[in-house]
């Protein structure tokens, strides 16, 4: 197979879809791998980098679409991208369709065969490849909350740790998962004051078990997320369900209920975001107010740190490619339920019902496009 690594053109994207190791183990497998030219520059890769270990290299992104099987990419395609798609082309990248019709729409005219990384989900429920993004997000998100309380930047003008005799700032985290968890970790070791709520008792009491002392867990409902945002300083939400639009649990009357000049950072977002006041923003212009709240919203955190966060995907996705390259996508599917759960387009037809739930479209069973 002929696999296609393209650069990301999505503002400050610098991530890229496989180092220089997982092009050698490829090639190794007998595929050949092309990859356009400074696509990796940003993570710390240049091209001689992958020539040394076998891919081609294009001055094009229209000419390593046109000469791959499967393109493995980072993030989303975006609009000037849509027209190199083509009929029956794997697309391996995170896709979040439920937070874009136009995405959807696009994927579905191109009649491609659009494996999401978000959904790829093991019998555990586990999402291996969401797991080293989310990982890296929720260790950003207290980090960015605290820059942007500092008041030179908009925020209440708090020291996330505080100092002797003066409290610390107060973090409340939406969501015990691995962005929560992680985020928990984090805003805990720099002295933070620690809310983390999540709805399912169970990881309650394993977030108790493990976590220090400054992190109370609470069940979630509407009344302690009401509470608890009324003293917060940070908000992090950081709630997932896979495939589908993330729920909406502040709404924008919530907002006037906070105090002027705390922070909410949505990690949510990629999914559509999880307070009504969400919109997906850049690491260019990273934060907007509303009634006085500072927020975050930038769509791919992880972005920011792209070295780590590129070795870290590659960890995660090239097995995965490995296998859908050694035996095309159908048979891989077929033979492997994670690959399976990670078809969410095949031919124009969706076949992820998150997907098509989320915008009231025809829903495919993924089993009636799987004939190999």
């Amino acid at each position: 197979m002929i696999i296609g690594v393209t650069r990301e053109i999505k503002p400050n994207e610098e991530r890229v879809g496989l180092v220089p190791v997982g092009v050698e183990t490829l090639c190794a497998e007998g595929h050949t791998v092309i990859v356009e030219t400074k696509a990796g520059l940003g993570s710390g890769f240049d091209d001689d980098a992958y020539r040394s270990v076998g891919a081609k290299i294009a001055n094009k992104a229209k000419d390593v679409y046109a000469q791959s099987d499967m393109i493995v990419k980072v993030k989303e395609p975006i609009k000037s991208e849509y027209k190199h798609i083509r009929p029956g082309q794997i697309v391996f990248t995170y896709f979040h369709f439920a937070a874009s019709k136009d995405l959807t729409q696009a994927m579905m005219k191109s009649h491609a065969v659009c494996i999401a990384y978000e959904t790829v989900q093991r019998e555990d429920r586990s999402l291996p490849l969401l797991i080293p993004m989310s990982e890296v997000a929720g260790r950003m998100a207290p980090q960015e909350g605290a820059k942007y309380l500092e008041r030179t930047m908009g925020g209440r003008g708090i020291l996330l740790g505080g100092v002797p005799g003066v409290e610390p700032a107060h973090v409340v985290i939406l969501g015990g998962g691995i962005v929560g968890t992680n985020a928990a970790k984090i805003a805990a070791g720099l002295g933070a004051r620690v809310s983390i709520l999540d709805s399912n008792l169970f990881r309650l009491r394993q977030l108790d078990d493990i976590m220090p002392k400054n992190v109370v867990t609470l069940a979630s409902n509407t009344h302690t997320i009401r509470k608890e945002i009324r003293t917060a300083d940070i908000v992090i939400g950081s709630v997932l369900i896979p495939g589908a639009k993330a729920p909406k649990l502040i709404t924008k009357p919530m907002l006037k209920t906070m105090k002027q000049g705390s922070v909410i950072v949505d990690v949510a977002v990629d999914q559509g975001g999880c307070i009504e006041t969400c919109r997906p923003t850049t690491h260019e212009d990273p934060i907007y107010v509303v009634d006085g709240i500072v927020h975050y919203c930038v769509a791919n955190m992880p972005g920011a740190v792209p070295f780590t966060s590129t070795i870290a995907l590659t960890n995660a996705t090239l097995p995965y490619a490995i296998e859908i390259a050694n035996k095309g996508w159908e048979k891989a599917a077929g033979t492997n339920l994670e690959i399976k759960r990670g078809l969410n387009m095949v031919d124009g037809l969706i076949t992820y019902k998150g997907v098509s739930d989320a915008f009231d479209l025809k829903y495919t069973p993924v089993e009636s496009v799987i004939h190999g």
